[in-house]
């Protein structure tokens, strides 16, 4: 997950002191890795931390590695929530282990060679991580199966000529619209509530009208999805908990 906040020069809080040998970072009384990162279209400092703990900033064309770290290191609250996100999300899925599922949060019950998810019952084949791994294919293909044809339906509603409709597995957004008019769509939009999900959908369709995140652009979306502020709750409060 990655965290993106602007600091204005002079005002960022100070680093802990880096030892020698590359960026670091003081957190909980860890010495953390840091990758430094200048990005020429990034408009704002982005910390992310990665799978192994470490941590990776992009650094605006604007912007200083120096305030970038200073950035960093006014953020170690969220940096530990994240990395223990990040330690509950390595292990291995079982009975017992609660997700989101088409809504909802379902606590999965493995017997011998099936799982229950909800009221799907999931073929499982193997040992560790065999059960995400299943779990996560049978919602890929219900993404890759629903996603697209509610999409072209919301833009046949409208009038928005989509060039093309693809569910994708990215890693730290819900949805992307390009010039093209392609629209692509995170495939764990199916874990989530169907308004919280429709959201997105109109989210990406109103890029074809407006790219940008402009005053326009939200009086559009509040048009064609008046719940989406509740919506955008929703993936403040549990949006981590599947991305």
């Amino acid at each position: 997950m990655q965290l993106r906040l602007p600091w204005p020069p002079g005002r960022e809080p100070s680093p802990s002191p880096a030892p020698a040998g590359g960026h670091h970072l003081l957190v909980a009384g860890e010495t953390v890795p840091v990758v430094a990162v200048r990005h020429r279209r990034a408009r704002r400092y982005v910390l992310r931390v990665w799978p192994d703990g470490s941590l990776r900033l992009t650094v605006p064309r604007s912007g200083s590695i120096k305030g970038a770290l200073r950035f960093a290191a006014g953020q170690t609250d969220w940096i530990v929530r994240e990395r223990e996100r990040q330690r509950e999300r390595a292990k291995p899925w079982d009975t017992g282990t609660t997700i989101w599922f088409r809504g909802e949060r379902v606590t999965l019950v493995r017997e011998g060679a099936v799982v229950t998810c909800g009221a799907e019952r999931i073929a499982v084949a193997g040992g560790v991580g065999a059960v995400r791994d299943a779990i996560e294919t049978r919602v890929r293909d219900l993404a890759a199966r629903e996603l697209p044809p509610r999409c072209l339906e919301f833009a046949a509603s409208r009038g928005l000529s989509v060039a093309r409709v693809a569910v994708r597995n990215h890693r730290s957004r819900w949805g992307a619209c390009s010039a093209r008019g392609i629209i692509t769509l995170n495939w764990r939009l199916a874990q989530m509530p169907a308004v919280v999900s429709d959201y997105i959908l109109w989210h990406e369709l109103m890029h074809l009208k407006h790219p940008n995140h402009s005053a326009r652009f939200w009086r559009a979306v509040d048009v064609v999805c008046p719940t989406w502020r509740e919506a955008e709750r929703w993936l403040r409060r549990h949006g981590r908990e599947i991305l």
